[in-house]
Order: C-alpha cells, then sequence, then structure tokens
C-alpha cells in the first residue's frame, strides 16, 4: 500500500497539516503539535509558521471516503 502525505481532514486544528503529517508518520497528532509548537518557538516562530503555510499550499487534502 502506497503512502502519501496529505492534510488530514478529520484530525485538524487549523488546515489539517500537522494531523495529515502525524498520520504519515503513524503516530499520535499531540506529539506532532508539540514537537512542532517547540521547534517554531526555539526558532524565533518565524520559520515555523512560513513552513505551515507553505505545507498548507502544497500538501493535498485527503479525498478518500472516510
Amino acid at each position: 500500500m502506497e503512502r502519501k502525505l496529505t492534510r488530514s481532514r478529520t484530525d485538524r486544528m487549523l488546515g489539517g497539516v500537522l494531523g495529515g503529517l502525524a498520520a504519515y508518520l503513524n503516530i499520535d497528532s499531540v506529539l506532532v503539535r508539540v514537537l512542532y509548537c517547540a521547534l517554531s518557538l526555539f526558532t524565533a516562530g518565524f520559520p515555523g509558521l512560513l513552513l505551515y503555510i507553505l505545507m498548507l499550499i502544497l500538501v493535498p487534502e485527503d479525498r478518500s471516503e472516510q
């Protein structure tokens, strides 16, 4: 089965980017969100925000039937 990185339709806070990343990596979405927030804070926020916006634009939304 081929895995694809997609934005989550069900596990989303804003755009579903981190929920989709957690599903792709097969780990808990809360852990991904905490690590992402910590990384964003330690890098002064800007690169983390820019990365999230880029992923929101570039990563397609999950189109599979739920």
